[in-house]
């Protein structure tokens, strides 16, 4: 389960965006540029209008494509983009941001093609940048890649498609969060290589994510929707729409290497289905939590698949079902697995092939309130090393199916809801308010 620690964390990020740029920008240099150089006076290109800029400039791209990468070193409090409500306008190559803070990018849709392996969005130890309305898709690698201490907000709708080394890629201690307080979408799909990959760095969504379709890229990249290693953090939240994680090539979400995430329903439900062989897997010592309305289903293995000291906790109204595969002596809805641990306080588990949980070599089960119904292998079946404590009625004959050893007669052990509050995004929502009131045309 997250720690506080993380959730302080994620204040933290919104006290740098405040701090950082919520303060007056008006009166400052602003610059046109017109790539098509059909405008008098304007900037044939937005590196020559950078060259004229400095602290506090605001650029605005009027025309495209600009055929040109962009390398923003050491900038503070920069904004690069379109009026607002004006179309978007295509750069064909790729932003690279470099210990800078501040840097506003709004209405872009990046492109640094197929060729010499570039990424579509760079960016290393770096703060505050916000990425609005833009895309980074069609890149020989990831749509955006963060490390060395970075941060970033994107706000939506945002893409990452089509990209061949991955969707998003954080590392080295950053942070990506999506917000999409609009309504519209932010979409993650058709990549080759994970949709969102995270090591020793922390990924948060509040919703209306779509993670779809990503395959097996080059070398070791993973087709997974969400790829978490190396200690990663990861929160899911269903805010301002459904989440999404459908027909990733290896899996839905998988988490190693000590790794963590949590799903929370803020009003609406995340979706994980039709991943291939399963929908969530968690092992060598990650932990994983879904609270309400979490839906796997569809998978030809586990909807969740524990192992290798690894934890699972399951609160309110998820459904799992029509996952497993017949022949598959494994198959069962919830695979708990060397020496792993699931609790379940409530919930839905039917209609699987084999049973709705199969706990294996010295795991154990705790739950109370599950509902199971017509999983093939009954409700829940453990080997000879595994444990489970239910308030499940135990035998062959009052409760088919469910076949496990009780260690105790102490009940099921004391567990407290730990989702946290709504979030509040008023601050996130005035410093997009003040940059569209400065980006608006008049």
């Amino acid at each position: 389960m997250l720690t506080q620690v993380y959730l302080f964390r994620f204040r933290s990020v919104l006290l740098v965006l405040a701090l950082g740029m919520l303060f007056p920008v008006a009166g400052r240099a602003q610059l046109v540029v017109d790539c098509a150089g059909a405008t008098p006076g304007a900037f044939s290109s937005i590196n020559s209008a950078l060259g004229a800029s400095g602290p506090g400039t605001a650029i605005f791209v009027v025309a495209g494509p600009c055929n040109e990468s962009i390398q923003l070193a050491g900038w503070t409090n920069l904004f690069i983009g379109t009026y607002y409500g004006y179309p978007n306008v295509a750069i064909n190559g790729s932003v690279n941001v470099v210990q800078s803070h501040g840097v506003y990018l709004h209405g872009l849709n990046i492109s640094a093609g197929t060729g010499g392996g570039a990424d579509g969005i760079n960016v290393s130890q770096s703060q505050a940048l916000v990425i609005d309305n833009c895309t980074s898709s069609g890149n020989a690698g990831v749509g955006l890649r963060l490390n060395n201490g970075s941060e970033a907000l994107v706000i939506s709708p945002a893409s990452f498609d089509n990209n061949n080394q991955g969707g998003i890629n954080l590392y080295g201690n950053s942070f990506v969060e999506l917000t999409s307080w609009s309504g519209q979408p932010i979409d993650i799909s058709n990549n080759r290589g994970p949709g969102v990959w995270v090591s020793q760095a922390s990924f948060t969504t509040f919703g209306h994510t779509t993670i779809a379709n990503n395959v097996l890229g080059q070398g070791s990249s993973s087709g997974f929707g969400v790829d978490l290693r190396g200690g990663a953090k990861a929160q899911l939240g269903s805010l301002s729409g459904p989440n999404v994680i459908s027909g990733n090539q290896s899996g839905g979400v998988s988490l190693q290497e000590t790794a963590e995430a949590s799903f929370f329903n803020f009003g609406s439900q995340t979706l994980i289905q039709n991943n291939g062989p399963v929908g969530v897997t968690a092992g060598f010592g990650s932990q994983v939590t879904f609270f309400d309305e979490v839906e796997i289903s569809g998978h030809s293995g586990p909807a969740l698949d524990l192992y290798a000291n690894s934890q699972g906790y399951l609160f309110g109204a998820n459904y799992f079902h029509n996952n497993g595969m017949t022949g598959d002596a494994r198959s069962a809805a919830i695979r708990v697995d060397g020496n792993s641990e699931v609790f379940l306080r409530g919930g839905t588990v039917s209609q699987n092939v084999g049973p709705g949980i199969l706990a294996l070599v010295n795991s154990s089960v705790d739950l109370t309130g599950v509902s199971f119904s017509t999983n093939s292998g009954g409700a829940v079946v453990c080997d000879s090393s595994a444990f489970m404590v239910s308030d499940l009625v135990s035998g062959t004959m009052t409760a088919p199916g469910v076949s496990c050893r009780t260690p105790h007669s102490l009940g099921n052990r004391p567990l407290s809801k730990l989702q946290p509050a709504l979030p509040d995004l008023s601050a996130l929502k005035a410093l997009q308010a003040k940059y569209m009131a400065r980006a608006t045309k008049h």
